[in-house]
């Protein structure tokens, strides 16, 4: 089983971050990162089930939506390669906001998978998920 785990402090309330990526359909804070975020089927962006295609890439589906613990957890269905449908299994990634305490939000952004090559995944995804959270901390200061 791979996984990868980012981390960053944003200079502002959970209660605020936690507003602004809570809707798996809307990545607007990162702009740099998402270009394209098409929503998928009739589930709204705040409800399990939803799904999203992030860059014509990145087929994602919502599968938890914790409001009390601030936290979304989502599986990638399909991608490029190396975490194509093809070539890993049981992807799944996990959005975590709390209190860093002095004034910050500490989010945390995990994934792991249970098939798949660890070292290829991890260095593909590593990036992108550090590229991502670097764009939420720019916008959500």
């Amino acid at each position: 089983m791979g996984k990868t785990e980012q981390s960053i402090r944003i200079k502002s309330s959970p209660k605020a971050v936690w507003a602004k990526i809570r809707n798996f359909h809307d990545l607007s804070w990162a702009p740099n990162v998402i270009t394209k975020c098409t929503s998928v089927g009739d589930h709204r962006g705040d409800q399990v089930g939803a799904k999203r295609i992030l860059n014509d890439a990145f087929h994602e589906t919502l599968i938890e939506l914790d409001e009390n613990n601030h936290t979304i957890k989502y599986t990638i269905d399909d991608g490029p390669s190396p975490i194509s449908a093809n070539d890993v299994g049981g992807y799944e990634g996990v959005v975590r906001v709390t209190d860093g305490g002095d004034g910050t939000t500490q989010v945390d952004w995990n994934s792991s998978w249970k098939s798949g090559s660890d070292e290829k995944v991890h260095d593909f995804c590593h990036p992108i998920y550090m590229a991502l959270l670097d764009d939420m901390k720019a916008n959500l200061e």
